[in-house]
């Protein structure tokens, strides 16, 4: 193990968009933390823009995705949209307000809360250290945590959601009775270590989501690279990315003008918790365009290799039969047809999220809002039906 030294029917339709790219890449130098930690970063991508030359097809089909729109905003969505097709923004849309009180309309700077989507980061920057070989990823989490307290549960077992923890939002308020201060990762893992939550089955067993394991895995990142987990995440992904609008939430920094205010049903703004202060399995804002570029980065081999994306991709759990499953950082709906739906759903406080990657097609359907609506995980499933001409495919669900 290396060790930180303290480092397509869809073609027919749109390829006759006339695409012009502008770049906002920027010359890469290696970077090399405090630590030493020294690796090349990736080179930023650039961001492609859809021009209004359109054949009558695809007049109709935006004409269509706009009138389901009308309808979602009737029924109280409040978000953003994009659509991206082979590396193109073909449907770009903002629904109402980023700040309803002061009337700031969203637009292409707004950052929302990604909520669970934020797994798929903290998933992605595990492998990246596993291909790096700055960890191994079938190890016993006690290796990098010493004070974690199940000796049998591998960092694998957390990606894919097999280790039978406990939520620590359930579990945290029986032994602490403050609601309102945020906690830590760190604080989460001491209370852990000092009360030993049950476990809900024995690890590797079955599959059940915990959003435990992902604030762990941020924890292990922590520890290997010597770096905070939104220092990491900001060099070595966002930036290099060209994700100028991602970042990692801190309660006790706030969040910056252009992010949004989450709001419940009522448009009531939701307050700040004791869980908002942990990060791994939520806590990165991002915008449309932002979480455009990240979906791209996987077809291009920017973060992470053919051979560990595809490990990613696999599905792990087999208990239950049926379509849906889980890989590494990464919901999946394998169909019978060898059809692979990439995705990740999420929602915490007012804010849902929906990121859908039909990978087959290079299609990419990416839903923010910021006003709690479930009906926002219907979304994408709806939107590939205007696209292909269909009826909404069975199997798509809406687990966050």
């Amino acid at each position: 193990m290396r060790r930180f030294s303290s480092s397509y029917i869809l073609a027919t339709i749109f390829s006759f968009l006339l695409i012009a790219c502008h770049s906002n890449s920027q010359k890469a130098s290696a970077r090399t933390n405090n630590s030493g930690f020294h690796e090349t970063p990736i080179k930023a991508l650039p961001m492609p823009l859809i021009y209004d030359t359109m054949s009558v097809q695809t007049t109709e089909i935006i004409r269509q995705l706009d009138k389901f729109y009308n309808a979602q905003i009737r029924a109280g969505f409040n978000g953003s949209v994009l659509i991206g097709y082979q590396g193109r923004i073909i449907y770009e849309r903002y629904f109402g307000y980023s700040n309803k009180e002061a009337k700031i309309p969203l637009n292409t700077t707004s950052s929302d809360q990604l909520a669970s989507v934020s797994k798929t980061f903290t998933g992605a920057a595990v492998l990246y250290l596993f291909e790096h070989k700055y960890l191994d990823i079938n190890e016993h989490v006690q290796t990098y945590l010493p004070t974690f307290p199940y000796p049998n549960i591998t960092l694998k077992m957390l990606l894919t959601h097999r280790s039978g923890l406990a939520d620590y939002s359930h579990w945290y308020l029986r032994h602490v009775n403050d609601f309102s201060t945020p906690i830590s990762n760190k604080i989460m893992l001491d209370m852990m270590a000092k009360f030993k939550p049950a476990l809900e089955f024995k690890p590797d067993t079955r599959f059940k989501y915990c959003n435990t394991n992902y604030a762990l895995l941020a924890l292990v990142i922590e520890k290997v690279t010597e770096m905070s987990y939104p220092d990491f995440m900001s060099k070595y992904i966002f930036e290099p990315l060209g994700m100028e609008h991602t970042f990692v939430f801190s309660p006790s920094a706030g969040l910056p003008s252009n992010a949004t205010i989450s709001y419940n049903r009522n448009w009531k703004r939701e307050q700040v918790m004791f869980a908002d202060g942990v990060y791994g399995d939520k806590g990165i804002y991002s915008t449309p365009e932002d979480m455009y570029r990240w979906d791209q980065s996987f077809y291009q081999r920017k973060l992470l290799s053919n051979e560990t994306i595809e490990l990613a991709y696999g599905p792990c759990s087999f208990e239950r039969p049926g379509v849906k499953n889980y890989g590494l950082g990464w919901r999946m709906l394998c169909f019978p047809n060898g059809n692979k739906v990439i995705y990740h759903n999420g929602w915490w406080h007012g804010n849902n999220t929906s990121f859908y990657r039909f990978i087959k097609d290079n299609l990419t359907i990416i839903v923010l809002g910021n006003r709690f609506n479930n009906g926002i995980y219907r979304q994408a499933p709806q939107i590939y039906s205007i696209l292909r001409g269909v009826p909404v495919q069975k199997g798509f669900d809406s687990e966050d």
